[in-house]
């Protein structure tokens, strides 16, 4: 009886623990590099000469997706994050403060292409994920 009753207590407490799984979005590593991805992706959107590496950000996705699995979240759990209209919005509105923060104007794609190349020059993950057409 008592090693059963350990089981159900053992089985309680890990089950909590699941359940308080934070939300993706309030895991740093994976939400930082979605928005330097949304950031990357919107350069190459806004500026023409600049392209992605496509080869390069499948590769961090995949990585990404891997790292949350790892960290018990379920593919519903990531596609429903990667998927979520909100989730969208919030990354774009972080992403339009991160190039206001560089002095940049996020609607303009002469500032766009500023920024992808500063970010190509230093060598950032978005850099990284850029390239000059």
């Amino acid at each position: 009886m008592r090693l059963f009753t350990t089981a159900v207590v053992g089985a309680a407490l890990i089950g909590s623990v699941a359940a308080a799984k934070p939300q993706l979005r309030d895991v740093k590593e994976i939400d930082s590099k979605m928005l330097e991805i949304g950031i990357a992706l919107e350069i190459t959107k806004q500026c023409e000469r600049i392209s992605a590496r496509k080869l390069k950000g499948l590769a961090v996705l995949w990585q990404l997706k891997m790292r949350a699995n790892t960290l018990g979240y379920s593919d519903d759990e990531i596609n429903a994050y990667r998927k979520s209209e909100a989730e969208k919005a919030r990354l774009r509105a972080l992403g339009q403060d991160y190039v206001k923060s560089k002095g940049l104007n996020p609607q303009s794609a002469a500032d766009l292409c500023r920024l992808g190349d500063a970010e190509i020059a230093k060598g950032s993950v978005i850099g990284r994920l850029l390239k000059a057409k």
